[in-house]
């Protein structure tokens, strides 16, 4: 993953628990003081590691962790200069989502390393939305409910989100709902 995703997670440790803890966390990474360059792809077992590090040292489920981080990568990606993208990805929830993949083919231009998940928004005759995600990393579904959470906080809507069962291997489902 990129160096991007590592500095989000120390902002999100940092904002919440203090510049303490992501030292803490580091040091039980096997990580001493990393400096990430947002551009620079890292291993993703780096990242694996700073989650089960901050879920030890926190005293959290890694699942919890990663939900929170990714209602946190909305606002953190948008402070880090990617608020224009963003923007231009759609006006509403379901736009955005359905925009997502066109959303990292975009990035990955100066990214050339990214290998991104993709994602597709299956409309539903209730209103609701079924959403694919497929990855080729493992356990990051609730990421994507952290995600929907923060996009939701966005666009200014109540939603409702349910996982439903794995449609197979790296293929997970989200039902979406309005509240």
């Amino acid at each position: 993953m990129y160096g991007l995703v590592n500095r989000a997670i120390e902002g999100l440790v940092c904002e919440k628990f203090g510049k303490e803890s992501w030292q803490n966390i580091c040091r039980r990474a096997g990580l001493g003081d990393p400096s990430f360059l947002a551009m620079e792809a890292y291993d993703d077992a780096i990242t694996y590691s700073l989650v089960g590090a901050a879920s030890a040292e926190l005293g959290l489920d890694p699942a919890a962790i990663l939900e929170a981080f990714g209602t946190y990568w909305t606002s953190y990606t948008i402070e880090e200069g990617y608020g224009d993208l963003l923007s231009m990805m759609g006006n509403t929830l379901e736009d955005f989502l359905d925009n997502l993949d066109s959303m990292h083919t975009r990035v990955g231009g100066t990214m050339p390393e990214l290998v991104p998940p993709s994602f597709d928004r299956e409309p539903q005759p209730d209103g609701s939305s079924i959403l694919h995600y497929r990855s080729e990393r493992e356990g990051l579904a609730p990421m994507v409910l952290g995600l929907l959470k923060g996009l939701a906080q966005r666009f200014d809507v109540k939603i409702h989100i349910e996982q439903l069962e794995p449609a197979g291997k790296g293929h997970e489902r989200f039902m979406v709902r309005r509240a």
